[in-house]
């Protein structure tokens, strides 16, 4: 009964019910008490999971599916805006790391290939980890956070030129499988690269018109199997050609990063995504292999020790190196000091690639394992440690309950600040009810000695959206400044309560971009109006007519909007998007100059010279 997949589903479940709860309550995080649920069920602890194979098993599912979300992030426009960071300090980081451990080994004796394989094997780190930890601190939009972040993603790319590498390092006795087994070194690196840019070259062309299709039979759950199927798929043409499953999934998400229906499966995905991150944690504490701990445990705690101390320095250095503040040098540095989930898959294909032996591999395992098991304390004595003591200005404020919403009304509005106590002030003064929520205690405060009344709590959490009555609502209006958390919350009222019409605001062209591919009908740019109602004033102060003015700015408005919604679709193509929008703006320029030639002809033109005092007193009226 032990082995079978129904009883090892409900030891999982069940540790994780009895064990992260109790971490949670101890201030341990999730991540940690997922992990000391596996060491407690596996093999060197209770022995319920059966076989190890079957433990690794879970942990690789857990690893396939996590890199496939992280891939559906890694769009191109996100890695433009981010290009300084991911380039610059992740490439840094990876260099500098590796240069680092290589160093160390080398000094201890090994062979230089097998030293170099190290060093870049041992440069990863758990963007499984890092990125739940920081979220569950409310870390990730720190500089460090956004930092980190950054470095995850250069490191989830870089794996690809590392396992092309690879083959290069071994020593000629490879063990080697699939269809490109029997080719030499530099071939079948040659044949993994032509994989990967196969892969992506045939889903770029065939996918949009696959999901088109499945599209039209709007069946929901058919998107998430097609999902799942592409998954697999390239996952068994990567391992054919002698790739890692976990890579060729990463590079399906990437695959489908640019799609129009990427918000679509990540909405599909997103329940499944809690759950395949806690097995693969789960799954970790398990693989630990303690009989070697056992063994030689000073041997395998010092190579821990080291592996900390030398990722923690060099980070430390590039973060201070790009003028990051000590406060957030230190998060970023003890973030990102433990190995990582591609460890387990790079150190695999190095064995089979016969850069490393087996003696080397398995305490390599156990250290990496050991490492990430490490990281949610190392987070702890940051935040109960150094945090209080050398980092005054990060430290975190203590949690607050959401408040009893005791009114029901028509409308709920997230987000009480510069821009969202406009609206709501207006409704209530059109004597509309208005339930406000709002996640910043002093604006609240501020707010009722003014006598507005508002809510505390997240605005994207369904439960609280629900205690708010948004079964109940008609209408629900976003003001969230977070463009992530704005974005987030569309998805959350989409699937919690698709009954609600929406009306979100835009903090510039790119948040609106993503709030019209969510599904946002109703998109608001924060600035818009103000900046034409600047643009008419300067009109009527150089001598246009005050109806004039009014109505070339409402064209421009029609038509600037018509524009963003058809951008929008294009956004993510460079060369797409820019000749449609040089197209909008020359339409735009003969639209107006349409409109001058049929009413008033612009004074400018006629030679008309601004008088200074009639200026100041145009641009008053």
């Amino acid at each position: 009964m032990k082995d079978t997949l129904l009883f090892q589903t409900f030891i999982f479940l069940a540790a994780a019910v009895v064990s992260v709860p109790l971490a949670k309550r101890l201030g341990l995080g999730a991540v940690l008490g997922y992990l000391l649920a596996g060491m407690a069920v596996g093999p060197w602890g209770l022995n319920l999971l059966g076989s190890s194979e079957r433990v690794l098993g879970f942990a690789e599912f857990g690893v396939v599916m996590m890199l496939f979300v992280i891939g559906i992030e890694v769009r191109p426009a996100l890695l433009w805006r981010l290009r300084v960071p991911v380039l610059g300090m992740g490439s840094l980081q990876v260099v500098l790391v590796a240069a680092a451990v290589f160093g160390v080994a080398a000094l201890a004796g090994v062979a230089w290939k097998s030293s170099l394989g190290i060093g870049l094997i041992l440069a990863m780190s758990s963007t499984a980890i890092v990125l739940q930890s920081l979220a569950e601190r409310g870390q990730l939009k720190l500089s460090a956070g956004q930092a980190c972040f950054s470095v995850l993603l250069f490191q989830d790319i870089s794996v690809i030129p590392i396992l092309a590498a690879l083959p290069l390092l071994g020593n000629g006795h490879a063990e080697t499988h699939g269809l490109i087994a029997h080719l030499p070194g530099w071939q079948r690196a040659l044949a993994t690269v032509g994989a990967v840019v196969g892969i992506v070259a045939v889903g770029r062309i065939l996918m949009r018109h696959i999901f088109r299709y499945v599209a039209s039979t709007r069946l929901r759950e058919v998107f998430t199997e097609l999902t799942l199927l592409m998954v697999v798929a390239i996952a068994l043409v990567m391992e054919a050609v002698g790739l890692s499953a976990a890579l060729g999934t990463f590079v399906g998400g990437v695959v489908l990063a640019d799609s129009e229906y990427r918000h679509q499966l990540e909405a599909d995905i997103e329940p499944f995504k809690g759950l395949l991150l806690g097995l693969f944690f789960t799954a970790v504490g398990a693989s630990i292999d303690f009989g070697i701990i056992a063994a030689r445990p000073g041997r395998i705690f010092g190579l821990v020790a080291a592996l900390i101390a030398v990722k923690f320095t060099v980070q430390l250095a590039v973060a201070r190196g790009f003028k990051m503040t000590w406060a957030q040098s230190l998060l970023f540095g003890l973030a990102l000091a433990q190995g990582g989930e591609f460890c387990f898959v790079l150190l695999d294909m190095s064995l089979k690639a016969g850069v490393l032996t087996s003696d080397m591999t398995k305490p390599l395992v156990a250290v990496v394992a050991l490492s990430m098991a490490l990281t949610p304390l190392l987070f702890v004595l940051y935040d109960r440690g150094i945090q209080p003591f050398l980092c005054p200005e990060t430290r975190k404020q203590p949690e607050r309950e959401p408040d009893k919403i005791d009114e029901r009304n028509p409308v709920i509005l997230a987000g009480f600040g510069r821009f969202g106590h406009v609206v709501g002030r207006l409704l209530r003064a059109s004597g509309i009810g208005c339930t406000v929520l709002e996640n910043d205690p002093e604006q609240i405060e501020l707010l009722a000695r003014f006598g507005m009344k508002s809510y505390f709590g997240d605005g994207t959490r369904a439960d609280l959206l629900a205690a708010a009555g948004a079964a109940d609502a008609k209408i629900f209006i976003s003001t969230i400044a977070d463009s992530a958390k704005s974005v987030e919350l569309v998805k959350t009222l989409q699937r919690e309560f698709p009954h609600l019409r929406i009306f979100a605001r835009a903090m510039d062209r790119q948040h609106a971009y993503e709030l019209l591919q969510a599904g946002v009908e109703d998109v608001f740019r924060e600035t818009v109006g103000s900046a034409l109602d600047l643009g008419v004033s300067a009109m009527r102060s150089l001598g246009f007519r005050g109806v004039q003015a009014l109505r070339a700015a409402r064209i421009f408005k029609e038509l600037d909007e018509f524009g963003v919604r058809d951008l929008a679709r294009h956004e993510g193509d460079e060369k797409s998007y820019v000749t449609r929008a040089r197209q909008h703006i020359d339409n735009l320029e003969r639209v107006l100059q349409a409109d001058r030639q049929r009413g008033i002809q612009n004074p400018l033109d006629e030679g008309w010279e601004i008088p200074g005092n009639r200026n100041k007193d145009a641009g008053r009226g």
